[in-house]
């Protein structure tokens, strides 16, 4: 099943734009100062995704939280996203009831549930998105649009990430077999080892969902550190000790900082 969903995911781009596009967001009463997201699992990963992506245009901070509560800041001059692609995540059931009685600007996006229930008794905003995909875990792209979408809606950042995501779903299609050769050339790198995912600081979400997706559908263990903090402590495990059953991903990015792209040359040494 989950390969069939990975087949789906370009048109689930595509379709989460088309969401974001129509959806109706009504604007604040008091200005927007900071932007707190609450979200877990494959819903709460879109939030990571999206800080990243905006930390060089918005100019509010942006917070995701992986939690029951909601941090004491949060506040009228708050825009409150309570995300949940089943609408029932028990935490962020919790933290939309503190968003309440906060006063933020809320919106939120699931599929249903009792998080658009909430929504609705109390006039909220909210944006659905489709629920009949049978794992949260292949939803990436609903939570990470619906977010971007609400914050270009707000003018809080520019259409420039939207666009990007409407060629990565052309490219994605276009490529998706060639995508699919690699994938299992790296499944058989990692057979039989436990994974040790590196990558920098500008690319810290895409090793979590690589993370998460090997826990939740290879029912292994694994784990990701980021460059640089990670020359000041792991890097340091690694010249003491030379396991054989481990193997180390880098996920690589043209934007790395060039200092952190000596480093990672120099880790690949070390290990």
């Amino acid at each position: 099943m989950m390969e069939q969903l990975v087949d789906r995911f370009p048109a689930q781009i595509a379709e989460s734009l088309q969401i974001a596009s129509a959806a109706t967001i009504n604007k604040p009463q008091n200005p927007i100062r900071n932007v707190f997201v609450s979200g877990l699992g494959g819903s709460g990963i879109g939030g990571n995704f999206v800080a990243e992506l905006i930390k060089n245009e918005c100019k509010v901070p942006f917070v995701v939280s992986k939690g029951y509560d909601i941090p004491s800041w949060v506040n009228k001059f708050t825009l409150a996203i309570a995300s949940s692609y089943s609408g029932n995540t028990e935490e962020t059931l919790s933290a939309l009831e503190q968003m309440i009685a906060s006063g933020a600007k809320i919106i939120v996006i699931a599929s249903g549930g009792k998080l658009i229930d909430r929504a609705k008794e109390l006039g909220l905003d909210y944006v659905i998105v489709p629920g009949n995909w049978p794992s949260p875990r292949a939803c990436l792209g609903y939570s990470l649009i619906q977010q971007l979408g609400i914050l270009r809606q707000l003018r809080l950042i520019s259409a420039k990430n939207i666009k990007a995501m409407e060629r990565a779903a052309v490219l994605l299609d276009k490529q998706q077999a060639d995508i699919k050769k690699k994938a299992l050339k790296v499944a058989q790198q990692l057979y039989g080892r436990l994974p040790v995912i590196y990558t920098t600081d500008i690319m810290e979400s895409v090793a979590v969902r690589f993370r998460q997706q090997v826990n939740e559908n290879a029912k292994m263990l694994c784990w990701h550190h980021v460059v640089p903090e990670m020359n000041h402590n792991e890097l340091v495990g690694w010249r003491e000790q030379n396991p054989d059953n481990i193997a180390v991903i880098y996920f690589r990015s043209n934007s790395e900082f060039d200092r952190n792209a000596r480093r990672i040359e120099i880790n690949k040494e070390i290990i």
